[in-house]
């Protein structure tokens, strides 16, 4: 990992303001804890991150998909408030998850 790499987190564009915000923090939460070596490289070498968005639960469960299929680490988190629906995930950061994510927009930038 290289300075400047980002720690990705992807939250859906559905989803009020508010709950992009506090669900985006769950996933990265999350992704600490399910990939500290990962985080921990990531904090001390680069702490640089990135909010984006996608559309809907769909999409943010398709672009999951397609990161496992690259082999990259990721995380999710699912919100029992709204039955269980998923709201957010993480990607670790790299040239990799550079390269699926660089199209997406950054969440929250229309408000």
């Amino acid at each position: 990992m290289k300075r400047g790499d980002k720690l990705y987190v992807i939250t859906r564009r559905d989803l009020t303001p508010g709950y992009q915000a506090v669900q985006s923090i769950h996933a990265a939460q999350q992704f600490a804890l399910e990939h500290p070596s990962i985080n921990r490289e990531w904090h001390e070498q680069s702490n640089y991150l990135s909010l984006l968005s996608v559309e809907d639960e769909h999409a943010l469960k398709e672009l999951g998909v397609e990161a496992v299929h690259r082999g990259l680490a990721i995380s999710g988190f699912w919100e029992p408030d709204i039955v269980w629906g998923l709201t957010a995930i993480v990607i670790e950061p790299g040239k990799k998850s550079e390269r699926l994510l660089k199209r997406l927009p950054l969440a929250l930038s229309e408000y």
